[in-house]
């Protein structure tokens, strides 16, 4: 059976600057890409995904009619796109403009100008997004295994529960917050296997969260998982002290996600 490797990938990309549009689709070759589609704008973007979905949508932070953060939202939360994955490639560094691409559920960020090898890993966690395999589980029908992931981001539910599903995993309850997430557990602890949250969310985040799990005993066993873009070794060894199993960065690739839960259900 064909397996889908790189240069079976399908790429649109959105690059306003011909030079840039050039050197990008040249390192693109050298990886084996053969289909990748060169456009200027959002508009032509959409026009150009609407006529042929592809793949992997590439794009630059800053375009002449849009943003890459305004066109990947739009594209997350449509259902006709749902299987097509982004990638940004910008110069842009601010966390406050990084941050809802992360939370979109992007495959990649990659800075300008961007190493090769960073590149190539992006397009392996392409790969692995469009043809997942499932994951074999000893101790699980991984079917059954139950989650309940947590995240205040609609875009980022959307995308995380989409690599679960891939994975195996068909049973995923779904909480807006730290709040919500609480209201659910406590009514039927043993219900879940596993819990996938963020860290930043309203009422309560998910550090709190953690605590108020980890604050009855009888809920010590059960794996969590962070899937969190914060980046602050502070707050990240505070949320090691919660109680947290494991902690994977947004963006993140499929198979760090699947290593993580893999360690996690195994090792109970």
């Amino acid at each position: 059976m064909h397996k889908l490797t790189i240069s079976d990938l399908s790429i649109v990309l959105i690059e306003p600057s011909v030079p840039q549009l050039k050197l990008i689709v040249k390192h693109l070759q050298e990886e084996g890409v053969k289909y990748i589609n060169g456009v200027s704008s959002g508009e032509e973007a959409l026009e150009a995904i609407s006529n042929y979905q592809p793949d992997l949508l590439i794009s630059s932070m800053y375009l002449p009619d849009t943003t890459a953060t305004e066109l990947f939202t739009r594209i997350k939360e449509s259902d006709d796109f749902q299987d097509m994955q982004c990638m940004l490639i910008s110069s842009e560094t601010s966390r406050a403009a990084l941050e809802p691409i992360r939370q979109a559920g992007v495959v990649a960020i990659l800075p300008k100008p961007f190493d090769h090898a960073d590149l190539k890993r992006a397009l392996r966690a392409s790969v692995e997004f469009v043809d997942p395999e499932e994951l074999e589980l000893d101790s699980y029908d991984i079917e059954t295994v139950r989650v309940l992931l947590v995240d205040d981001s609609a875009p980022a539910r959307k995308h995380i529960t989409k690599v679960l599903n891939n994975m195996g995993i068909q049973c995923v309850t779904l909480a807006n917050d730290g709040t919500d997430a609480l209201a659910i557990f406590a009514e039927s602890p043993d219900a879940f296997d596993l819990i996938v949250t963020d860290y930043n969310m309203p009422e309560m985040d998910g550090q709190e969260l953690i605590e108020a799990i980890r604050a009855n005993r009888e809920n010590s066993s059960i794996p969590i998982l962070m899937v969190t873009s914060e980046s602050n070794q502070a707050t990240l060894n505070k949320i090691q002290q919660a109680g947290v199993s494991a902690i994977c960065d947004k963006p993140f690739e499929p198979k760090n996600i699947k290593e993580l839960v893999y360690r996690l259900l195994e090792e109970i």
